[in-house]
């Protein structure tokens, strides 16, 4: 029983086995080629080279005994696919790929977001009472603690912490009107 497999040379047309040769013949030296103009894009030189051999062989009559004729045109249309491929990508607006545009997008949101927040919450310390905004300036936004707070306004540290106690609440009030909780 006479099996053959597929891919096999048998079992190929007198077509095909051109193509193979073609391949073998050219191919290696053709990636390597197209892989150094297109900065070891291995997928795009795959590209490339596949598409330089099936238009070489649709041209048959390139296709001499020894081979010469070939690689000179088979080389010059891989470069030409290159730069047309440049070309194009050059001519369309930058690809974004995967979600980096949302990232993009929630980054300036973001900014815009705690842009916001911080006008909200100006707004709201302005609504407080001066002895208020004062305590919750040097403590808070001061990054100091109450005993430290008590030194700079110079008061006892019970009255700064009762301050800040209803100074919070008046705060917590003040950004609900406003929208913030």
């Amino acid at each position: 029983m006479n099996m053959t497999v597929i891919g096999s040379a048998s079992s190929l047309s007198a077509e095909e086995r051109a193509l193979r040769d073609l391949y073998l013949e050219h191919g290696p030296a053709l990636h390597s080629y197209v892989l150094r103009m297109l900065d070891g894009d291995t997928h795009r030189a795959e590209d490339v080279v596949q598409e330089a051999l099936l238009r070489c062989w649709n041209k048959r009559n390139l296709i001499d005994d020894d081979g010469m004729a070939v690689r000179p045109w088979i080389f010059r249309v891989a470069r030409n696919l290159v730069i047309d491929g440049h070309r194009t990508r050059m001519a369309r607006p930058l690809e974004i790929g995967g979600d980096s545009w949302l990232t993009e997008l929630g980054t300036e949101a973001d900014d815009i977001e705690r842009m916001l927040s911080s006008m909200v919450v100006r707004d709201a310390l302005e609504a407080l009472t001066p002895a208020h905004r004062e305590v919750l300036l040097a403590t808070f936004f001061a990054d100091r603690t109450t005993q430290q707070a008590a030194e700079t306004l110079g008061i006892p540290q019970g009255t700064v912490k009762s301050r800040v106690f209803y100074a919070l609440r008046s705060l917590k009030v003040a950004l609900a009107e406003r929208g913030l909780r």
